[in-house]
């Protein structure tokens, strides 16, 4: 006859060895990891440009949430919302009417940057330079610009040339475009983070993307390079998905981050909270992976920093 302790022992440990229980002890076990992170910022400011001509990666995504996540590890990092959709600037929670001064004003007007930026409901260390939908027009705006491919990194040395306008981050949000407003986001920035996610076609016009930026280093930013690649929207039970992460690895295997953001409905909800997952529910799956990449972005050194080193 079985002792009625033993059928309890066998159900606890029936549950303890499902699937969901597995992945909910590697919840916990990451959190608590996270908690006990060392990051050291560098005291320089890194600026990164989050970049994928291809739509639907999760740009906007990835750039509000690692600065939302890198903000709660205590550095004081600047959006740039380059997108004429104004999607950061939504999740950010910072208003961004069409009277509202913005991006556009800087780039077109030559405003500081300092007139724009407003400071997240989210954080007093996350700062946004918001987009309007007048950027939607400066594409064709720029074209009789003087020195048209420079006006946002002219602006943005100004900012950071201010001492009380010190950064440790300035990521830039660009539009699901090769134009001007992301040759201006290259231009201004040292690293390139590119989200690419874990679906069928997903290194499809990457070389593109990539022609691009040997063009950007050759001929208007030499200090220009690709530091990290983020998978995201990835769903472990499927063999794609698997498959892509595998494949962009063996392209990408100095540059691709050892964190992989899941398919997350925290992670979608979000913006129309006008928050960040970080915000929303820091708990969360997708919240926990954000904050992973954000703690192996700030332990990757720039190349500036390595240079300076050695």
């Amino acid at each position: 006859m079985e002792h009625p302790d033993d059928s309890e022992a066998t159900a606890s440990f029936a549950f303890d060895d499902t699937p969901l229980a597995r992945e909910l002890a590697d919840l916990s076990a990451r959190r608590r990891a996270l908690e006990s992170a060392e990051v050291q910022l560098s005291g320089t400011t890194r600026v990164i440009t989050v970049s994928n001509q291809k739509g639907g990666v999760g740009k906007t995504t990835t750039t509000v949430n690692v600065a939302a996540a890198l903000a709660s590890l205590g550095a004081r990092v600047l959006v740039i919302d380059l997108d004429p959709q104004g999607n950061a600037s939504t999740a950010l929670g910072v208003p961004h009417t069409a009277d509202t001064p913005s991006v556009y004003d800087v780039l077109i007007d030559e405003f500081p940057i300092a007139d724009v930026v407003q400071t997240s409901p989210e954080s007093p260390n996350l700062l946004c330079a918001p987009s309007t939908i007048h950027l939607a027009g400066a594409e064709i705006e720029l074209v009789s610009q003087v020195a048209r491919e420079h006006r946002l990194k002219t602006a943005l040395d100004e900012y950071l040339a201010i001492p009380d306008h010190r950064l440790d981050f300035v990521l830039i949000d660009c539009p699901p475009s090769l134009g001007l407003l992301t040759i201006n986001a290259f231009t201004a920035a040292d690293e390139l983070l590119i989200p690419i996610q874990c679906e069928y076609y997903a290194l499809e016009g990457l070389s593109q993307l990539l022609g691009t930026v040997r063009m950007i280093q050759k001929h208007l930013n030499p200090s220009l390079h690709l530091s990290s690649i983020l998978l995201t929207m990835y769903d472990g039970r499927t063999r794609l998905a698997q498959q892509v992460a595998e494949e962009v690895r063996e392209h990408f295997p100095d540059d691709v981050l050892h964190t992989v953001i899941p398919r997350s409905v925290r992670v979608s909800e979000a913006p129309s909270f006008g928050q960040t997952v970080i915000a929303y529910d820091g708990q969360s799956a997708g919240a926990v992976a954000y904050r992973e990449a954000a703690v192996e972005i700030v332990q990757r050194k720039s190349a500036t920093e390595t240079e300076q080193e050695s």
